[in-house]
């Protein structure tokens, strides 16, 4: 499946897709909120790094495809399947740059002012994203 950008998507999406995606990501970080006041800062951290619309967007994603195809005169099933293993890939990668920003914040935080913090994590965060998926296109 070839990745592609689609700017048209957003007029497919809509409203109570949208509503779904922001309560459960609501819900999502809530819990960890709850959580992290029982369990301590550290434990809440952890948990709000989930990705918290990612189980909401990977269904939409897999039903708009499906429809997509349905509409073509196919049955689109297999095809939402791969579109939403392809938004899972995405993520995962994007949990590595995640990864690598968190690191670069919690050893340079001590040691210098925040604003030059932010930016060399997010240069960390850009350069592991990218490397993760030049890696994932070469094997």
């Amino acid at each position: 499946m070839r990745v592609a950008v689609k700017p048209s998507v957003v007029l497919e999406t809509r409203w109570y897709e949208y509503l779904v995606r922001f309560v459960f990501g609501g819900l999502v970080t809530a819990l960890a909120g709850f959580i992290a006041k029982k369990y301590g800062p550290v434990v809440g951290g952890l948990l709000l790094a989930f990705p918290a619309i990612f189980p909401a967007s990977a269904t939409l994603v897999e039903k708009h495809e499906r429809q997509r195809k349905e509409r073509q005169g196919l049955k689109g099933s297999r095809r939402g399947r791969l579109a939403a293993g392809v938004d899972a890939a995405g993520a995962a990668l994007g949990g590595i740059g995640l990864a690598a920003f968190g690191g670069v914040v919690y050893w340079l935080a001590p040691r210098v002012t925040a604003w030059v913090t932010l930016a060399l994590a997010t240069l960390a965060w850009v350069a592991a994203s990218a490397l993760a998926w030049i890696i994932r296109k070469k094997v």
